[in-house]
């Protein structure tokens, strides 16, 4: 694995040229030599959003750099794509640029950090981003939570996002439901059950709490109503054999039988039908 570098924490900062430093110049790249990385990891760009960065470059101009690497015959955007999209669209033929060497795994960081401290991802990018650490570089939760400065529950709940239907994810993405209903929606085991109560939070305008408390009781219901026949056929065959009360609670891996008895002679009757 590449040696990572401390300071990426401060993003884009951490490699721009200090005052008065002998840092690598800011040069003008023409646009057309400037690509978008691959691995950028936000995914969408809000129109408006971009409407207003492009009229502010139309009076002010590009007031901060991008920062770049050589790739072939090109230069990857590292940090700034929204920037050199924004100045496409205001005319610009050429973008002032910082220019660096940087292997995959830092920029993949760097972008990954610089978009966090804009506040410029959705909740779906985010998880794809940790994971792309983590998939791809071999991280630990912990060393991404290290690197953007969040908590490791944090990384492992905005991660665990990607679990969820397509169809509830562009719910997220579209700002129908907010991340934290998603992940009450988790509670749920199957598509079919946390998109319906997708809808209901939806349509009721629920809370993050009351989807909360919603999920919990569904949950709840849904362990009673997983006890079907069969299991009760058991409870009854159980209770006749040993002469008390059974009661067998499943859960999503296995589950527990419990024996009732009601003394301690009743305690000896039982271990000894059970020869143990």
């Amino acid at each position: 694995m590449a040696k990572r570098e401390r300071g990426l924490g401060r993003g884009l900062e951490a490699l721009l040229p200090a005052k008065g430093g002998d840092s690598a110049p800011i040069l003008n790249l023409e646009l057309n030599k400037i690509v978008p990385q691959l691995n950028q990891p936000r995914k969408n760009f809000e129109d408006e959003a971009l409407q207003e960065l492009v009229d502010s470059i139309k009076e002010h101009g590009v007031l901060q750099p991008v920062l770049v690497r050589p790739k072939d015959d090109h230069y990857e955007i590292i940090a700034g794509e929204r920037r050199w999209r924004a100045a496409q669209l205001a005319g610009l033929e050429s973008l002032p640029a910082l220019i660096r060497e940087i292997e995959d795994i830092q920029a993949a960081e760097i972008s990954l950090v610089e978009n966090l401290q804009r506040e410029d991802l959705s909740a779906i990018e985010e998880a794809q981003a940790f994971k792309n650490l983590l998939e791809h570089y071999q991280y630990t939760q912990e060393q991404v939570a290290a690197r953007v400065g969040k908590s490791r529950a944090y990384i492992a709940n905005t991660i665990r996002l990607l679990k969820l239907s397509p169809e509830i994810i562009e719910m997220i993405e579209k700002k129908k439901i907010s991340p934290g209903h998603a992940r009450a929606l988790l509670s749920l085991r199957t598509s079919r059950e946390q998109i319906a109560a997708a809808y209901e939070i939806i349509n009721g305008k629920l809370s993050v709490r009351d989807a909360e408390k919603k999920t919990r009781d569904k949950g709840a219901g849904e362990k009673v109503s997983r006890k079907g026949a069969d299991i009760m056929e058991v409870e009854e065959r159980l209770r006749q054999l040993l002469g008390t009360k059974v009661e067998i609670k499943t859960s999503r891996r296995g589950g527990k039988i419990e024996i009732s008895y009601y003394d301690d002679e009743d305690l000896e009757r039982l271990v000894d039908i059970m020869g143990a």
